[in-house]
């Protein structure tokens, strides 16, 4: 079982992550990328599951 450091800095990696896929989407959409905006959209949602999993975790210990 990961350390409580341990998954803080994981989430912290995941945040710095999100934030660099939303400029990557605000970018796609500029430029009218639809199909490459919803495949960056769905990687989101799997941070933000990730997310949830990761406090999930810092919580319990």
């Amino acid at each position: 079982m990961p350390t409580k450091a341990e998954i803080e800095y994981q989430i912290l990696e995941l945040k710095s992550d999100y934030i660099r896929q939303q400029g990557d989407i605000e970018k796609l959409d500029s430029i009218g990328n639809g199909s490459a905006v919803e495949q960056a959209e769905k990687r989101l949602q799997d941070m933000e599951q990730q997310l949830a999993e990761l406090n999930k975790q810092l919580a319990a210990l």
